[in-house]
């Protein structure tokens, strides 16, 4: 079951998010930013300077809205929407592609097209550093819950990252290519990197990428790197994953691609995630001669999806009206909910 919300925007959506309270906002070209109510009627809009690419609200403050433009973060309280907090002008090098608030609502990062992660200060409303690593464009950070100090990244030079905050360094790196040939055995599109997530409980990171897959990466409680995997979602690219956090367990995933698809995935049963699997998968991969006998990931079926009409530009996962629902947004001017009740 899906519903089309209408009358918000005049251009393509290209992102949303959710506050704690059930307010949505969504971004489209031109700098228009719309706030929704949950029942999906557009209660009050605004133009920013250039396309919104990116929108963050703070886990602290449900009322405070983060908006990326351009190289620019625009800070807003969605009880007086048309007077900005704040206007940070070229926070960072190039257009920002993504930003997210860690959980104090302290630490905002943006990810933008030289590859660097500018770090701002809200409280004190300023940039307070820069992390370096990727050569490509950075198109996607996120916090991991729990741990605000904990920031990954990902970017077009097909890598992911965990910084640990303030230090310049990554703690880790990993290509995605990498992982692309270690599990599928093949070469296939370049996996760029398109957005990465973080579960819930702060030790499962899924990357969507170019070539279709989401590629899951556990984290280990002190940081290090535990075990890699990948599943092969979309028969073209993978734009957007996002954990729900709302549904029976903090391992359920929403992704979409270039291929129209929305698919949901239950990741507690993967080898990656389950620990009792992930022991028979290594005492099968003992047993076996033949690396292909473990294709991690090859098993898993999403557990439902939905064949959304155009390209998905993101996802949304929320609960509105008290009903989980998914928010999608592609190339029109007009945003889709679909209904999770059947999971």
């Amino acid at each position: 079951m899906s519903r089309v919300w209408t009358g918000g925007h005049s251009s393509p959506v290209l992102c949303a998010a959710v506050s704690c309270e059930s307010t949505v906002a969504t971004g489209a070209e031109a700098g228009e930013l719309t706030l929704w109510t949950p029942a999906g009627s557009p209660l009050s809009s605004l133009h920013l300077s250039a396309d919104v690419t990116g929108l963050s609200f703070s886990p602290a403050q449900p009322s405070l809205l983060c908006a990326c433009h351009g190289r620019d973060v625009t800070l807003l309280d969605l009880r007086s929407l048309k007077t900005p907090l704040a206007e940070l002008r070229d926070v960072a090098e190039d257009e920002i592609n993504g930003v997210c608030v860690d959980e104090s609502g302290r630490t905002l990062a943006a990810g933008d097209d030289t590859g660097a992660v500018t770090l701002v200060d809200l409280q004190l409303m300023k940039v307070t550093g820069t992390l370096r690593t990727h050569t490509n464009i950075c198109s996607s950070v996120a916090f991991r819950p729990r741990r605000p100090q904990s920031l990954l990244s990902a970017g077009l030079d097909m890598q992911v990252c965990l910084w640990t905050l303030p230090k310049p360094r990554p703690v880790w790196s990993v290509s995605l290519q990498d992982t692309q040939q270690e599990h599928t055995g093949q070469v296939f599109n370049p996996p760029l990197a398109h957005c990465v997530c973080v579960s819930s409980c702060g030790d499962v990171c899924v990357c969507a990428a170019e070539d279709g897959g989401l590629h899951l990466l556990r984290v280990c409680a002190d940081g290090r790197l535990r075990e890699r995997g990948m599943i092969p979602a979309h028969s073209q690219g993978a734009s957007q994953a996002h954990f729900i956090s709302f549904l029976s367990h903090p391992y359920w995933l929403a992704s979409g691609g270039n291929d129209g698809l929305v698919a949901l995935w239950d990741l507690s049963r993967h080898t990656l995630v389950d620990h009792s699997r992930s022991q028979k998968k290594k005492k099968k991969k003992r047993r076996s001669q033949n690396p292909q006998d473990e294709a991690c990931g090859s098993e898993t079926r999403p557990s439902l999806c939905f064949q959304h009409a155009e390209k998905v530009n993101w996802v949304c996962p929320a609960v509105l009206e008290g009903k989980p629902s998914l928010l999608v947004t592609d190339q029109t001017n007009c945003p889709t909910l679909y209904s999770l009740e059947q999971l």
